[in-house]
């Protein structure tokens, strides 16, 4: 009697061959590159005593004081309403965009924007409008919604083409586009624009440590003054604030929050006209451009000044802060790796039961909550000032972020009859399932990572962002805009790599299937 095999054997036949061929390689070959990345960064600790202070902190998450910080409702409220306007505004300004994105200026124009981490847009905006509510918003708005505009176009360009070709012929254009294309993908934009909300209150939340009145502002205080009980309350309300969302963030309730928010802004300042104009067309210049007054003064002496300058700020801080920022993320993405692959397996429902998987997933809702910037800076204060915690913040952050993402496909996922909750039988039936998108994951987090990297050089790691921050100290427009352009293109490079080591798996499976 022969014996059949399992359907889901039979047609994962490629995954397996995959698994242990292209992303074995791919796997080790992280790790090493990682290794090497480790062994060559300063992770030394060297706070005296870090023992000490963690005792104190964990005190004070024991026994957290949530009436001690004096605007506690108001700097939440303010938290929700800079993630929600920042949002809005990024829809109004990507959904459009994501229409003409097929534009090859206009996507290369939204990758360079979206490559520049919220904060630095903030420290831009902060030259020109001060600590007013548009700096913080414009912060979120022009990053968030290139980012829409690149992804409404990816998911418009999976709907399916049948229902236009069934539409009246004379159906205007607008009407044709939105029941025969939107009506298709308008569930997963809107999953999306969810997803990006709570990024924005973590993005808004971040802010507050150049000064906006969110609950960043009032967390910095409480932990560099070493009133932790008062942190962890505010940390605690912060991760309550996202763990909650799906309450208190109903549809029906967005237009209310809207005009609250709206209400509620603090003051905004006038801006003054004269210096918009001069940080424009002179302070942002390099200073061989600063004098000229026509196209006509420029001369081969001046571009000679002009290349000196950018030849001189390329090899003195871009190049050493490029090779900090490859350093410290690769590191982090490897250790990210690793935490999402065990976090995966233990909150996977398959292998660990009930209670030790909602556990687990308690803990990857606290790490994916929290902003790695907010983590860097706790264990800046354990650690001491080195690469050590930066890797540990992103690592945390990032892996529990993919191991949420990928145990909601393992938990759905079919076994089989024989299928035993062990660690082997996890390891034959469920990991090659899901290997695929957690590693798709990984890659697409590296993006992340490295924007996030950026800005923990604010911290004091010596990152482009530290750069970046020193030029904006030092009132250095044109150091930091060139620094951030490195940083976009950096950003855009690392995507295009990732999204092809991506296609060529897809491509190996296509041809392994018959499909090529």
């Amino acid at each position: 009697m022969p014996n059949p095999q399992p359907k889901y054997m039979a047609a994962d036949t490629s995954r397996h061959y995959s698994f242990f061929s292209y992303w074995q390689k791919v796997t080790l070959l992280l790790w090493l590159v990682a290794g090497l990345c480790f062994s060559l960064s300063d992770t030394q600790v060297i706070s005296l005593d870090p023992w000490s202070e963690l005792l104190r902190m964990a005190e004070g998450f024991i026994t957290p004081d949530f009436f001690a910080t004096e605007y506690l409702l108001e700097s939440l409220w303010q938290t929700v309403s800079f993630a929600l306007l920042g949002v809005v505004a990024g829809l109004l300004f990507g959904g459009p965009l994501s229409f003409l994105y097929s534009n090859r200026l206009v996507a290369a124009l939204c990758a360079v924007t979206r490559s520049i981490h919220e904060i630095f847009w903030a420290l831009l905006f902060l030259q020109v409008f001060g600590l007013s509510p548009i700096t913080g918003v414009l912060a979120i708005a022009l990053p968030y919604g290139a980012t829409f505009a690149r992804v409404f176009n990816d998911i418009l360009l999976q709907a399916p083409q049948t229902t236009t070709q069934t539409l009246p012929a004379n159906t205007d254009s607008i009407s044709r586009y939105f029941y025969g294309r939107i009506s298709h993908v308008l569930p997963s934009m809107l999953a999306y624009v969810r997803y990006r909300f709570e990024c924005a209150l973590r993005s808004s939340a971040v802010l507050g440590f150049i000064g906006m009145p969110t609950i960043g502002f009032y967390l910095e205080t409480a932990f560099r003054q070493g009133n932790y009980h008062e942190g962890a309350a505010l940390l605690m309300l912060f991760i309550a604030l996202i763990g909650t969302i799906k309450y208190w963030c109903r549809p029906k309730l967005i237009l209310i929050y809207i005009v609250a928010s709206l209400y509620t802004l603090p003051n905004i300042p006038s801006v003054d006209g004269m210096l918009l104009w001069r940080f424009i067309t002179l302070d942002i210049l390099p200073p061989a451009l600063q004098n000229i007054e026509h196209w006509g003064q420029i001369d081969l002496k001046l571009v000679n000044q002009l290349l000196s300058w950018g030849h001189r700020l390329f090899f003195s801080q871009a190049l050493p802060g490029l090779a900090i920022t490859l350093l410290l993320a690769l590191s982090a993405l490897a250790m990210a790796h690793i935490i999402a692959l065990l976090s995966s397996a233990l909150s996977s429902r398959r292998l660990s039961g009930p209670l030790l998987s909602n556990c687990t997933k308690f803990c990857l809702l606290v790490l994916r909550s929290v902003p790695e910037y907010i983590f860097a800076f706790v264990f800046m204060m354990l650690l001491g000032p080195s690469m050590l915690p930066a890797m540990l913040a992103l690592a945390l952050h990032n892996g529990a972020l993919i191991a949420y993402l990928t145990v909601r496909q393992s938990d759905t996922l079919e076994v089989s009859a024989d299928y035993n909750a062990r660690l082997d039988g996890y390891c034959y039936e469920v990991l090659p399932q899901i290997y695929p998108n957690l590693m798709g994951l990984v890659f697409y987090r590296f993006e992340v990572i490295l924007r996030e990297t950026a800005i923990l050089g604010m911290l004091g790691v010596a990152t482009l962002g530290f750069y970046i921050d020193s030029g904006f100290a030092e009132i250095r427009y044109s150091s930091a805009l060139f620094l951030l352009m490195c940083t976009a293109m950096l950003n855009i490079v690392v995507d295009i790599v990732s999204r092809r080591l991506l296609t060529a798996n897809m491509n190996q499976q296509m041809t392994c299937s018959g499909n090529k």
